[in-house]
């Protein structure tokens, strides 16, 4: 009987294996050589001296010899084979390396995205890049929390209206849970885009200007969640309870859909008055 249990080590191995195959030399610019290739694809030594290692090295990890590259070398292996982002993020993941943010972060968003928020209506539904600055938005989001349209393009975050906007934070019945639950967004973003000085700024207002942001933010609370249920105190029609999702789309990633829904009969009514 074989083994069902993967070794990762054999299927980065593989992957490299499969993927030096697929290219072709002339496509990378790699000038052609007198002698004949026995195999599609790439030479080990080329693929080294695409990637900055030694061919000694490639040979090794090709053959499953239980050897770590760093992410400095899965980066480089992963220009050199011309992965699409998501081998690159799946190379990683065999080698058990935290991916790196390859592009610049997203400051609008994407086409696609935009619309889908619109297709999304009346539903109250938001899209947010990684800082959780508010991108696009429905007109029930809008009545929901506030009028995103009204505020400077800088104060339109999501993070920010919740823990600093006085009218924001009236509306949230569990006043502690949003602060925490803000909180630990923003730690996580931080590290994943310690960079962005946006995003330090943000922090740096955010600890300032609360007592409670500064307290928490020492407690090192990163429990994220995708989905959830908010309680919030409209000023027309009361109480509303909602169940929220956060989506991220495959080819977006730095962007997430959060999308409300009413959680009982009377907060989905009041939603559907929201959007009339």
């Amino acid at each position: 009987m074989t083994d069902p249990t993967v070794d990762a080590t054999r299927e980065l191995a593989a992957f490299l294996r499969r993927r030096r195959a697929e290219l072709d030399p002339q496509d990378l610019g790699l000038p052609l050589r007198r002698r004949a290739r026995r195999t599609p694809g790439l030479r080990r030594e080329e693929v080294a001296e695409l990637a900055g290692v030694s061919t000694d090295y490639v040979v090794r990890l090709e053959q499953a010899r239980g050897l770590q590259p760093s992410a400095d070398v899965v980066e480089a292996l992963a220009r050199a084979l011309r992965l699409t982002p998501g081998e690159r993020s799946y190379l990683f993941g065999l080698a058990r390396q935290r991916p790196r943010a390859v592009d610049k972060p997203a400051t609008a968003a994407a086409p696609a995205l935009a619309q889908l928020v619109d297709d999304l209506s009346p539903r109250p539904v938001m899209l947010l890049n990684h800082r959780f600055d508010v991108l696009a938005w429905t007109a029930a989001m809008a009545a929901l929390m506030v009028d995103f349209g009204t505020l400077p393009p800088e104060q339109r975050n999501a993070v920010r209206l919740c823990l600093l906007h006085p009218g924001v934070r009236a509306t949230h019945a569990d006043r502690e849970r949003v602060v925490r639950d803000g909180i630990a967004h923003l730690r996580a973003a931080w590290a994943a885009h310690p960079d962005d000085p946006r995003l330090g700024e943000l922090i740096a207002e955010c600890r300032a200007a609360d007592p409670d942001v500064e307290r928490w933010w020492s407690a090192q609370d990163v429990d994220l969640g995708g989905r959830g249920r908010k309680v919030l105190r409209h000023p027309e029609l009361g109480e509303i309870t909602t169940d929220f999702e956060v989506l991220r789309p495959l080819a977006d990633t730095d962007q997430v859909l959060v999308v409300h829904r009413g959680a009982d009969d009377a907060s989905r009514a009041a939603l559907d008055r929201l959007a009339a």
